[in-house]
């Protein structure tokens, strides 16, 4: 057992899916794609002698999440001047909050193997996003786009003590704000943004240790890798009679490893205080009100039905939960078969229909198989119509092509041949075929009973009822063993 044990916060910055900036009326875009400079005006860049003007849905926005997090919201917050010098900051001073944050004293349950954990959020706060620095060999670009886009940085307590209980909150939380539709989640466009506080304490003790903060993880596989190796560096260090130093880091993804990038700042060091152009926010209880009766049913809520309601095992419940698509796409699956089992419904999407989505890269909504689609299909399987591994040809078929199970079974004449005779006769010419295997098989080598119906299923191309293969070739093997007996 190691002598020490990690301690680590969690900082992320969350992109709000609004449709103008928080403090401007310039279109929010997509800095992967569009144009750089070209959403922007005087007041997201700084120019002299504009005032900024607070987006009632960014707010809305974050009401919603700090609602969903369990925190006590403040009737009055206030924003604040956050003072830096960067290139990506044209006002040379960011609009954050600070000493009157919007939401704190919140939590989010993680769950990781049959444990549930409870992480402390210690805050929720408004900002304006920063631009977007672009760098070549030599030199730098500015794209100003993403400046004022509205910024959500929820700052968790240190709670989590693994790398794995971080994976788990921050999965979670990216879960949670996709459902309450603020953040689209799509990471590799940086909406989401995680910081890391990582400190090594000795085992078994209270007390905190230096804590370094790693800067700017924009995946789950950069947190992870950077954490880890994190933990283990400042492990070598303690172990060896080294004091770790307090300071910001930066994660290198090629050589693997954490780079100092300077001390780290306090508080002081931004000169916080109250902007004098934005008067200070108060949000109205009714209005937090009507916001929180208009939230959706959450994943947790979610989960929890679809095990108690619908008989489904917490790993599918969490699968199928996890994003708000897929949910939305099985239960109304669901509701279009209500004469079959929800469970044959969620072993079909979360067996063979998620790993053609996952191996192709195809959204879920987006997907050529519609939830009508899926139904129908686990309705002729379950019914008999059909066997289980034509129904995965059939999938195959719909995911490519779309269109209706009933006309790609007819188009590929792929029904499901359950006529007892023609059965026997295929059965008959099978074990014909193969004196070897059925003198096998009566020596007392019964596993050739499995060789054989694999031989039946595939002269049928899987067509034939597999219980009545079963039945005709077990009763076809006792006949055929009865008259080598009786041979004289």
């Amino acid at each position: 057992m190691n002598s020490f044990e990690p301690i680590i916060g969690l900082e992320v910055h969350a992109e709000l899916s609004t449709r103008s900036k928080m403090f401007c009326a310039c279109p929010i875009v997509d800095t992967t794609r569009t144009k750089p400079n070209t959403s922007v005006c005087e007041v997201c860049t700084g120019m002299p002698g504009t005032l900024p003007v607070i987006n009632s849905r960014a707010v809305e926005y974050a009401v919603r999440v700090a609602l969903a997090l369990n925190c006590s919201l403040q009737e009055r917050s206030l924003f604040a001047r956050k003072n830096y010098f960067y290139p990506d900051l044209p006002k040379g001073y960011q609009i954050s909050q600070y000493e009157l944050p919007l939401a704190r004293e919140g939590w989010l349950v993680v769950e990781m193997e049959g444990r549930h954990k409870r992480i402390g959020v210690r805050r929720v706060h408004l900002e304006e996003d920063t631009g977007k620095l672009i760098h070549r060999e030599g030199f730098s670009l500015i794209d100003y786009n993403r400046c004022g886009v509205p910024l959500l940085e929820i700052v968790t307590e240190p709670d989590m003590g693994s790398v794995e209980e971080v994976k788990a909150y921050a999965t979670g939380l990216r879960s949670l704000l996709r459902y309450l539709d603020v953040n689209s989640g799509d990471m590799e466009k940086g909406v989401i943004r995680f910081e890391a506080n990582v400190s090594l304490r000795p085992r078994g003790t209270g007390s905190l240790g230096v804590r370094t903060e790693i800067k700017n993880l924009n995946s789950f596989r950069s947190m992870i890798r950077a954490l880890s190796y994190e933990i283990e560096r400042q492990e070598h260090v303690l172990s060896s009679g080294g004091r770790v130093v307090q300071e910001t880091l930066g994660w290198d993804d090629v050589r693997g490893v954490t780079v100092p990038q300077r001390s780290k700042e306090e508080a002081h060091d931004y000169r916080y205080f109250p902007d004098p152009d934005l008067p200070p926010l108060h949000i109205h209880p009714e209005w937090i009100q009507e916001i929180r009766s208009s939230l959706p049913e959450l994943p947790d809520a979610k989960r929890t039905r679809f095990v108690t309601s619908l008989g489904l095992s917490p790993q599918a419940a969490a699968t199928l939960t996890a994003e708000p698509d897929a949910a939305a796409f099985f239960e109304q699956a669901i509701a279009l078969a209500p004469e079959i089992s929800p469970l044959a419904v969620a072993h079909w999407m979360a067996g063979d229909f998620f790993a053609l989505v996952n191996q192709s890269g195809t959204e879920i909504r987006l997907s050529r198989v519609t939830p009508q689609a899926l139904a129908s299909l686990v309705t002729m399987v379950e019914c008999g119509e059909i066997n289980a591994p034509t129904g995965k040809t059939v999938l195959g078929h719909l995911f490519d092509q779309g269109g209706e199970p009933r006309d790609v079974v007819k188009r590929l004449d792929l029904s499901q041949l359950s006529d007892r005779m023609e059965i026997d006769r295929i059965v008959a010419d099978i074990l014909r075929s193969h004196p070897d295997q059925v003198r096998q098989y009566h020596a007392g080598k019964k596993t050739i009973l499995e060789w054989l119906f694999g031989q039946v299923m595939r002269q049928t191309s899987g067509r034939a009822h597999p219980a009545v293969v079963r039945s005709a070739l077990e009763e076809a093997l006792q006949v055929n063993g009865s008259a080598a007996t009786d041979r004289p």
